[in-house]
C-alpha cells in the first residue's frame, strides 16, 4: 500500500513538471513566430508575478480550508481551461498574455501544495522525497522531448512544433490529467486548519527579523540581484537557441535537466569540501561563464560552446538555488522555517525573476529595434549584459560575504540534497 502511494505521489510529480517544461521552453518560439517578438519576456513576467501572490493564496486559503489532492485537482482544472483557450487570443496580445497570467495564477500554487501532499504521505524525508521529487525533474525532460520529437507528427512537414500552438494544447491536456490524478491521490487534510496565519508570517517578515544578520541580508541582496541577469536566460534561450540553426529547440534545454540531476546527487560531495560561501560562489560564477559560452559561441554559431551552456545548469541551479534553501535550513530554527523557505522563494522566484523578466525584455528589445529578429553578432553583445552583471554580482558576494556560524555547522552536519 504504501509503495503504491508512493507511485502515485511520483506521478503527481512528474505531471507536475510535465506541465511547466511543455509550454515553458516553446513559448516564446510561438509567440514569435506569430508577429509578437517584442513581447517574448511578457509570458516569464507573468510567471514570477503569480509566484509573488501564490503564498498568500496557500497560506490564507489553501492550507487552511480544503483538502491539499481537491485543491490540486481543481487549480489544474481550471489551469488546462484557461491554456486550452490560449491561442485562441493569439492575434490580440494583450488578451494572450493574460490568459497566460490567469494560467499561472492557477498553476504555481500547485509547487507548494504538491510538495506538501508529498510530504504529508512519506515517513523518511530525507530519503524518500529526494526519489519522489526527481520525476519531477524527469517529467520537465520527458515533456521537453515530446515537444520536440512528439509533436512533430502533428505539424506540417518543415514546421517547428516550437513554433504552434501544440505546446499550450500539451500543457493543457496534461493539467487535465492531473486534475484526473488528484481523485486517486491519498486524503491530505487541511494543515493549517483552525490555525491563525497572518500575512506578515506568509509574507517572512517575521523570519527576516529573527535571521537579519549582515552576512544574510548579503546573501538576500545577492540573490535577488542575481536572479536579474537569471530572467535572460529563461526568456531568449529558445529563440537564441533557433536564431543559431538548431532545430530540436525545447529538446536540446532538457541537457540542462539531465546536468541538475548528475549535479544534485554530487552536492553532498562539493558540500562538505566547498562550504556555503563557495557553493553560492560557484553557482553565481557558473551564470557568467554559461553567458559568456553563449556570446563567445554566437558570431560563428559553435555548438560544443552552446551546448556547453545549456550543461552548466546543474551547477547554476543546483549550487546557487539548492544550497540557498540548505543555507536558509541552517539558519532558521523549527518555529520559522517555513517562513524563511518562503521568503527566499519570494525574494528569487518572485521579486528577482519579475524584475529580471522586464529587465531583459527591455535589453532585448533595444538591441531587436525594427528587426524581425537579431543578428549573430547582437547575440554576442547581448549575452555579454547578463554575463557582465552575473561576474558584478559574483565579486560583490564574495568579498562581502562570510559567515562563520553556517561554515562550521556544515562541518558538523551531514549535508544531504533536499
Amino acid at each position: 500500500m504504501k509503495d503504491f502511494i508512493k507511485v502515485r505521489l511520483s506521478g503527481m510529480m512528474f505531471l507536475e513538471y510535465f506541465i511547466w517544461g511543455a509550454w515553458y521552453t516553446a513559448i516564446a518560439v510561438y509567440m514569435t513566430q506569430e508577429g509578437m517578438t517584442d513581447l517574448t519576456h511578457w509570458p516569464f513576467t507573468v510567471v514570477p508575478l503569480a509566484a509573488i501572490i501564490a503564498p498568500f493564496f496557500v497560506g490564507l486559503v489553501a492550507d487552511r480550508y480544503f483538502a491539499t489532492e481537491k485543491v490540486l485537482g481543481t487549480l489544474h482544472f481550471f489551469g488546462g481551461i484557461f491554456m486550452l483557450i490560449t491561442p485562441l487570443f493569439v492575434g490580440n496580445p494583450m488578451m494572450f498574455i493574460f490568459m497566460l497570467f490567469l494560467f499561472n495564477l492557477c498553476y504555481m500554487p500547485t509547487l507548494s501544495l504538491a510538495n506538501s501532499c508529498a510530504f504529508h504521505h512519506i515517513e523518511d524525508q530525507e530519503k524518500e522525497f529526494p526519489i519522489i521529487r526527481v520525476f519531477g525533474t524527469i517529467g520537465w525532460i520527458v515533456a521537453g522531448l515530446t515537444v520536440s520529437f512528439g509533436l512533430v507528427y502533428f505539424v506540417g512537414e518543415g514546421i517547428r512544433p516550437e513554433a504552434t500552438a501544440w505546446p499550450l494544447y500539451l500543457t493543457s491536456f496534461a493539467s487535465f490529467a492531473f486534475a484526473a490524478l488528484s481523485f486517486t491521490l491519498p486524503h491530505t487534510p487541511a494543515p493549517a486548519k483552525g490555525q491563525t496565519v497572518s500575512i506578515r508570517s506568509i509574507a517572512g517578515i517575521d523570519a527576516l527579523k529573527e535571521l537579519g544578520s549582515k552576512s544574510f541580508y548579503i546573501f538576500l541582496a545577492s540573490s535577488l540581484l542575481l536572479c536579474i541577469p537569471l530572467a535572460a536566460y529563461y526568456n531568449f534561450t529558445q529563440i537564441f537557441l533557433g536564431d543559431t540553426g538548431f532545430q530540436n529547440i525545447a529538446a536540446t534545454q532538457t541537457i540542462g535537466q539531465v546536468s541538475e540531476v548528475l549535479f544534485m546527487v554530487l552536492m553532498p560531495f562539493f558540500f562538505v569540501r566547498l562550504g556555503v560561501k563557495w557553493m553560492l560562489g560557484v553557482g553565481m560564477f557558473a551564470w557568467f561563464l554559461r553567458y559568456a559560452l553563449f556570446a563567445i559561441g554566437a558570431p560563428e554559431p559553435t555548438v560544443w560552446m552552446i551546448l556547453a551552456g545549456i550543461a552548466l545548469h546543474g551547477i547554476c541551479y543546483d549550487f546557487f538555488f539548492v544550497t540557498g534553501q540548505i543555507y536558509i535550513d541552517l539558519k532558521a530554527s523549527d518555529k520559522i522555517r517555513g517562513q524563511a523557505q518562503g521568503l527566499i522563494v519570494l525574494i528569487t522566484y518572485g521579486i528577482g525573476m519579475l524584475i529580471g523578466a522586464q529587465v531583459a525584455g527591455t535589453v532585448y528589445n533595444l538591441f531587436l529595434g525594427d528587426q524581425a529578429s537579431l543578428s549573430l553578432d547582437q547575440w554576442y553583445q547581448f549575452w555579454w549584459v547578463p554575463a557582465i552583471f552575473s561576474l558584478v554580482v559574483f565579486l560583490l558576494f564574495i568579498f562581502t560575504f562570510n559567515d562563520k556560524e553556517a561554515e562550521k555547522q556544515v562541518l558538523k552536519e551531514d549535508i544531504k540534497p533536499l
